[in-house]
C-alpha cells in the first residue's frame, strides 16, 4: 500500500509540465493570433474592412473552385491549424489529468460556463479549436466543458467583436456578443444534459497514450501522430468538398437574399455547413448585405457561420459520441434562426 500511495508522488521537476504548456499557449497565440489582430483592429478602424470576402469570385468548374477555394483557405489558417494539434496533443501529455477534472470534467454548468471562459484568449476558428477540444475529450473533460470551449473560440471572440465593430456597426458587435454567449451556453449545456457521458474506455481509447507511459517525448509522438490522423486527412477533404460547393451555399445575385423568413433558415443551415478562417464571417456578410442581403439573415449567418462547420463537425467523430455532434449542429442552427427571427419581428 505504500508503494501505491507513493506511485504518483509530486516529483521535483513535475511543475515544468504545465509551465512548459503555457510557455508553448502564450508564445504560439502571441504569434499567431494576439500580434497580428493587434495590427489588424487598426486596419479595421482605419478602412472599414478586414479583406475581401473569401467566398466571392468563385470558379464556374466544381475542380477549379475546389482547389482555389482550398489554397486561399489554408494559407490563412495553416499556422493557427498547426497551433491547434499541437496544443491538442500537449493538454495530454503536460497538464495533469485531476487538474481538468476539477475543473472542467464535471457535468455541471460550471464546467461548461469554465470552458467558455478558457476559450476567450484562444481566438482560433471552429477547426483549429477542435483538436484542442478533442484532447480534451481524451482527458475526460465533459461533454458540456468541451463544447463550450469548442463553440466559445470562433463565437466570443474579441478580437472579431472588435473587427465587427468598425466593419458593420457596434449594434452587430452587441448582437452577435449576446447571442453568441446564449448561443456557446445553451447548446454545450443541452448536449451536456441530453447525451449520456461515455464510459471513460470510449473517451480514453486502449491506443492513446496515457501520462505515465514512457519517456516524455515518445508519449507525445504518439499523442500528435493519433490526433493528427483522427482529425488533419478528413479535415481537407471536407474543406476541398465544400469549396467546390461555395456558389450553391452562398448566392450572390443583387437582391436574391431577402429580409424573411425563408432566408434567415437557409443561410442558418449553410453557415453550419460551410468552413472560413476566423473572422471571415465579416467580410462575407458586408459583401452580401451590399449585394442586398437583409439584416436578419446577416444576423443568422453571423452566428452559424463561425461556431461549427461540417470539417469541424468530422474532425471531432472520434472526440463525442455522434448524438452529441449532431445535436449541436442542430441546435446551433436553430439558434441562428431565431436571432435573425429576432431581427424580423423587430
Amino acid at each position: 500500500m505504500a508503494g501505491q500511495s507513493s506511485s504518483h508522488p509530486a516529483t521535483p521537476l513535475a511543475w515544468w509540465k504545465p509551465a512548459l504548456f503555457f510557455l508553448v499557449v502564450i508564445v504560439g497565440l502571441w504569434y499567431v493570433k494576439w500580434q497580428p489582430y493587434y495590427g489588424k483592429a487598426f486596419t479595421a478602424a482605419d478602412t472599414h474592412s478586414i479583406g475581401k470576402s473569401i467566398i466571392a469570385g468563385a470558379a464556374d468548374n466544381p475542380w477549379r473552385a475546389a482547389l482555389d477555394y482550398a489554397m486561399v483557405y489554408f494559407l490563412a489558417v495553416w499556422k493557427a491549424a498547426v497551433l491547434g494539434v499541437l496544443l491538442g496533443s500537449l493538454i495530454q501529455v503536460l497538464i495533469p489529468r485531476n487538474w481538468l477534472l476539477r475543473t472542467l470534467g464535471q457535468p455541471r454548468f460550471r464546467g461548461t460556463l469554465l470552458g467558455a471562459l478558457f476559450s476567450l484568449p484562444g481566438m482560433m476558428c471552429t477547426c483549429c479549436a477542435a483538436p484542442v477540444a478533442a484532447g480534451m475529450r481524451r482527458q475526460q473533460v465533459s461533454t458540456g466543458g468541451a463544447l463550450a470551449f469548442w463553440l466559445g473560440n470562433p463565437l466570443l471572440n474579441p478580437a472579431t467583436l472588435v473587427f465587427m465593430g468598425f466593419v458593420l456597426g457596434w449594434q452587430f458587435t452587441l448582437i452577435r456578443l449576446v447571442a453568441g454567449l446564449a448561443t456557446v451556453l445553451i447548446v454545450a449545456s443541452l448536449v451536456q444534459r441530453w447525451v449520456k457521458e461515455p464510459p471513460a474506455a470510449a473517451v480514453l481509447p486502449q491506443d492513446v497514450p496515457q501520462e505515465s507511459g514512457g519517456p516524455f517525448l515518445l508519449r507525445w509522438g504518439r499523442v500528435l501522430w493519433t490526433l493528427f490522423w483522427n482529425t488533419i486527412p478528413v479535415y481537407i477533404i471536407a474543406v476541398l468538398a465544400l469549396g467546390a460547393a461555395r456558389v450553391w451555399l452562398f448566392p450572390h445575385a443583387d437582391g436574391a437574399v431577402g429580409n424573411t423568413l425563408f432566408w434567415v433558415m437557409a443561410m442558418a443551415v449553410a453557415g453550419c455547413l460551410f468552413v472560413i478562417p476566423t473572422a471571415a464571417e465579416i467580410p462575407i456578410v458586408q459583401t452580401m448585405m451590399m449585394a442586398g442581403m437583409g439584416i436578419a439573415p446577416a444576423l443568422a449567418l453571423l452566428i452559424t457561420l463561425p461556431a461549427l462547420s461540417v470539417p469541424s463537425l468530422m474532425m471531432l467523430h472520434k472526440a463525442f459520441p455522434a448524438k452529441a455532434l449532431w445535436l449541436a449542429g442542430v441546435l446551433v442552427v436553430l439558434c441562428g434562426i431565431i436571432t435573425g427571427g429576432v431581427a424580423l419581428l423587430a
